[in-house]
């Protein structure tokens, strides 16, 4: 019923502002089991107030078609109802086998998911996984482990320690992000689309007969600029915006070899 009033004050946030924003048995499932135009412009408020710096960013790496990830799933669709917390939710296609074909995976989620485990050093994927500021992975089902590393990594200012600001005109949306500081100064400037909240029941696999509602599954992901650790402003064409179900923005460092790293800064773009 708690989860039930929190999905419910969820929604209703979500129509004031749009958007708002494995199992570890041992390890879980895992695959293999049965610059800018600095011209003035008038800005217009966003919809709803948001930290230029929020407590972090949850990537949560989830399937339809996998028995352990519906209690992380729901457990996303709380942190996805919070103002300090950007959480996107990645649905991949390896479980697709199993019965049921994952109707919001997408290959591209596959893919960062796999770069996430060359840059961790792992040896395998699983589901349901959690990938927190880009820095370390956890079970995604687990309260304590998600919100313990969003903690630990704040305090340790492995957090998002570069702000990162959205504004908007008539016509474009105005990325501004902050200094670097101390600590990694180069860094892509990744936009992140995903859809509204979607009821889905699944009609076959482990999951068969359930009715699950997800939120901010990602559709797209594109690379708009680089961030060389000054204050820069980005601009996107608000057409691209209004064409999408939701976006955020990642401020986050690449490796020499191409793989994700920290991310350094983050805020959802809410459509007018």
């Amino acid at each position: 019923m708690a989860f039930r009033r929190l999905l419910r004050l969820a929604a209703f946030a979500l129509a004031v502002s749009v958007f708002a924003g494995s199992a570890f048995a041992g390890q879980g499932d895992r695959p293999g089991r049965a610059q800018g135009d600095r011209q003035q412009a008038s800005t217009l408020p966003l919809d709803k107030p948001q930290a230029d710096k929020p407590l972090g960013v949850v990537e949560l790496f989830t399937s339809q078609g996998c028995s352990s990830c519906p209690p992380a799933d729901e457990f996303f669709a709380e942190l996805a109802a919070k103002e300090d917390i950007v959480a996107l939710a990645y649905h991949v296609e390896y479980w697709d086998y199993l019965g049921w074909q994952d109707t919001l995976s997408r290959k591209e989620n596959t893919e960062r998911q796999y770069d996430y485990m060359r840059a961790f050093g792992s040896r395998s994927v699983y589901t349901p996984q959690a990938v927190i500021n880009g820095r370390v992975h956890v079970n995604g089902s687990s309260r304590s482990e998600v919100n313990g590393s969003l903690n630990r990594l704040e305090k340790a200012g492995e957090g998002m320690r570069v702000s990162v600001k959205v504004t908007r005109t008539s016509d474009r949306v105005m990325i501004d992000t902050g200094d670097a500081g101390a600590g990694p100064s180069d860094a892509h400037v990744i936009i992140v689309y995903f859809d509204p909240p979607q009821t889905i029941k699944i009609g076959k696999g482990e999951n068969v007969g359930r009715k699950m509602t997800y939120w901010n599954s990602v559709t797209s992901i594109q690379t708009a600029g680089m961030w060389h650790g000054k204050a820069q402003r980005y601009e996107l064409p608000m057409t691209e915006i209004l064409k999408k179900g939701g976006c955020a923005v990642l401020l986050q460092s690449v490796g020499k070899d191409g793989l994700p790293g920290p991310i350094l800064g983050a805020a959802f773009i809410h459509k007018p």
